[in-house]
């Protein structure tokens, strides 16, 4: 911090298990990169490729290196990983993640249908050469999870070696964990949280009123997730009471 202000809450520290800020960049060139980490990078934990825009980003590589060099790891969206998946190229896709040198990968169902032990095979699989975040929810509106059933699909893909479940709330935060409004369901979040270690969970909260939500429920070292790059500083701002939004949420209490 610049300054000294007193009630200020305790921040993790990099490299932080808990109180994640995990990135989304959906296309940034190269240069954007270096700009995005010389400013925003003691506070990004993770960075996500978002969906299949790995694909189509020229100078990959070269981005990847800038991430690498600066130890923010880079995982490639989880809609990629299905597209090589109904394509029956699994094998293909756990090749080229390990030729770009990720050591993060992402698991999702969000587009496509699988059979849970499916998905959680494919998991085990995974952890034993990466470390797996597994997405829970989908990307449909119209299907609605049930808590129970989130809670069920979480500890098993936890079980099955996930080191975090992702909450889906694709970048526009409508879906999944939040209403088409972008409003929480808040039975659903609470309840998950009576079962799931909240450590284990990142949430996405591209909205500015998701993430103050979870700030209020679980403090400033929440896992957060699908942050614009421009986003990371108000963030941080916001997670520490430095936002009107926050402000009063650790005054007195620390």
């Amino acid at each position: 911090m610049n300054f000294n202000l007193n009630q200020i809450p305790a921040r993790t520290q990099k490299p932080r298990i808990e109180g994640l800020t995990m990135v989304m960049d959906k296309g940034l060139s190269v240069e954007e990169a270096k700009n995005f980490i010389s400013i925003s990078g003691p506070y990004s934990d993770l960075v996500k490729l978002g969906f299949g825009t790995s694909v189509v980003t020229p100078d990959l590589q070269k981005k990847l290196e800038v991430y690498a060099s600066n130890n923010i790891p880079v995982y490639l969206g989880g809609t990629l990983f299905e597209a090589f998946l109904i394509r029956n190229q699994f094998n293909d896709y756990v090749a080229m993640v390990k030729d770009l040198g990720l050591k993060y990968v992402e698991v999702s169902d969000g587009s496509v249908t699988i059979p849970h032990s499916e998905k959680c095979g494919y998991i085990e699989k995974l952890a034993k050469d990466f470390t797996v975040l597994s997405e829970v929810g989908s990307k449909d509106a119209a299907h609605i999870i049930p808590p129970y059933k989130w809670i069920e699909l979480m500890r098993a893909e936890l079980e099955a070696g996930s080191t975090y479940v992702i909450a889906e709330a694709r970048e526009a935060g409508n879906v999944g964990i939040y209403r088409s409004s972008g409003e929480v369901r808040e039975g659903l979040v609470q309840e998950i949280l009576t079962q799931i270690p909240q450590h284990k969970i990142i949430w996405e909260a591209p909205q500015k009123a998701q993430q103050v939500y979870f700030l209020e429920l679980c403090g400033c070292n929440v896992n957060l997730g699908n942050i614009a790059p421009n986003e990371v500083i108000p963030l941080e701002a916001t997670r520490i009471g430095l936002r009107g939004d926050t402000f009063h949420f650790y005054l007195d209490k620390i």
